[in-house]
């Protein structure tokens, strides 16, 4: 079952002019091991996530924030890559409004000229790889290629990342960077919205800088249905659950930031600060 979210990204993602300095990879790799690892995770993936805990939805109103913003959301059109159907988690992707100390929209480019380029991902140094944009379903694969052809990666700093349009792809990608025991990093002013909060879970650590933000929200899929619309133990729920039991959380933590995220209809995104993230024990300040 291919899951995707229904997403709008009002962010410009503006690169930077990197030119002929910058190596973008455009053709395939013959990495057999390392594809058939990451075919392997994705034939053993879940499906997705639960939304009571005990008898309620799970809403903490000690987090420092809990702003939300409703806006003019459209479904993003992948080229009919990843079709949702019914039951599907459709396409979660978050814009920008809030975070005023979020890096300006003309900036949003790598920290310095890349060794490397795959998709949204840029190689800035031998360890470390800068995240700017979409997940989508060519992300596991350019990731891989990346990884094969430089090992010594052990991090992945998320710029900013609005979130996925094929959550299959999603997933497939956090098992691989979880399997690398990569550390997740949201860097000073760095923005994490939507499905890319959890691929930001899968890192063996995961760091934050202290004005870093997390936005979350709940998913729709292409009939307008969401988490509500289905039991709590449908396959269609608990794959969040177990998703993130994988990732290293208890049942209660996954269960609990799970209806966190569905307590924010689709319509609207909840930020949640590096305090917050801390808090719910999900991230470490220091990035």
């Amino acid at each position: 079952m291919a899951f995707d979210r229904p997403c709008w990204d009002g962010r410009k993602h503006a690169r930077g002019n990197v030119g002929s300095m910058m190596a973008r990879e455009s053709r395939l790799f013959s990495v057999p091991t390392l594809f058939l690892a990451l075919g392997a995770l994705l034939l053993a993936q879940p499906a997705t996530a639960q939304i009571s805990v005990d008898s309620g939805i799970y809403d903490d109103a000690s987090l420092t924030v809990s702003e939300q913003s409703d806006s003019g959301w459209v479904i993003v059109d992948d080229g009919g890559k990843s079709p949702a159907t019914k039951g599907d988690a459709a396409q979660r992707f978050a814009g920008d409004w809030i975070n005023e100390n979020a890096v300006d929209e003309a900036a949003i480019a790598p920290s310095r000229t890349p060794i490397y380029a795959a998709g949204p991902f840029y190689l800035i140094s031998a360890d470390t790889v800068e995240m700017i944009g979409t997940v989508d379903s060519d992300s596991p694969a350019a990731f891989a290629r990346m990884l094969a052809r430089y090992p010594t990666i052990r991090r992945l700093v998320m710029v900013d990342c609005p979130g996925s349009v094929d959550e299959d792809a999603n997933r497939l990608l956090a098992r691989a960077v979880r399997h690398a025991g990569l550390t997740t990093i949201v860097p000073a002013g760095g923005s994490v919205r939507s499905g890319a909060v959890d691929l930001f879970l899968a890192g063996r650590e995961r760091l934050a800088a202290a004005n870093a933000e997390f936005g979350v929200h709940a998913w729709q899929d292409a009939d307008g249905h969401g988490p509500a619309d289905f039991a709590a133990n449908d396959p269609v729920n608990q794959g969040y659950i177990d998703y993130y039991r994988e990732m290293g959380m208890t049942i209660d933590a996954a269960s609990r930031f799970y209806a966190l995220t569905n307590a924010t209809p689709f319509n609207s995104v909840r930020y949640l600060s590096a305090n917050d993230m801390a808090q719910l024990g999900l991230a470490q300040i220091g990035a």
